[in-house]
């Protein structure tokens, strides 16, 4: 288990494209290619992971099944856990034979229970270095409610620009780096508000 420092930003496009190039300018350089990440966000009937997220509760945690590149073969189990320790991810793979059925699919918790499939979403990464940190920036975010009548679908207007480092690296020498506000972002419940997950439909 190892700990990491996360540190989002909301970015419109041309916010975007002007940070990146000055990134560039002093040494930003492409880690990956980019690709597409496609979660299903599990939760309870209350949306506890929602509520918890939201108020900020700790620990909490996050489950999902993620793939990359519309490739449904590959399929992992994500479970995010925030704690006062820090944050840190459990990734394991899973077999589905027949994907259509993943979105019937129940997830038992020690702690909560019952989860289901709650909200789809997909988006497009880019991946840096820069020294010390790494960035990803992610633009094209598309929400699907799973459990309205006609599976709504909403589209984000921002990016998300996430900088992930250890501990050992001071907030000091990101911020010198990213002259921009830092901003809670939790994809899942920007989710549940723009699709109203939380009123029947």
């Amino acid at each position: 288990m190892s700990f990491r420092k996360e540190i989002k930003y909301r970015l419109s496009l041309s916010d975007q494209k002007i940070l990146k190039n000055k990134l560039i300018s002093v040494g930003l350089k492409k880690l990956y290619p980019k690709r597409k990440i496609s979660s299903i966000y599990f939760d309870t009937k209350n949306l506890s992971f929602h509520l918890n997220s939201e108020e900020g509760v700790l620990p909490r945690k996050k489950i999902r099944i993620r793939w990359y590149d519309d490739n449904y073969k590959e399929l992992t189990k994500e479970t995010k856990i925030s704690s006062i320790e820090g944050r840190y991810k459990i990734s394991k793979p899973i077999i589905y034979k027949n994907f259509p059925d993943i979105l019937k699919m129940q997830i038992i918790d020690k702690e909560y229970g019952i989860l289901k499939p709650k909200i789809l979403i997909s988006y497009f990464r880019d991946y840096f270095i820069l020294k010390k940190i790494r960035l990803t920036f992610d633009s094209e975010i598309k929400y699907k409610n799973l459990k309205s009548r006609y599976q709504l679908v909403k589209y984000e207007k921002e990016c998300v620009m996430e900088v992930k480092s250890d501990f050992k690296v001071e907030e000091d020498y990101i911020q010198k780096l990213i002259e921009y506000p830092t901003s809670r972002f939790s994809k899942y419940s920007r989710g549940v508000q723009l699709t109203k997950l939380t009123q029947k439909i």
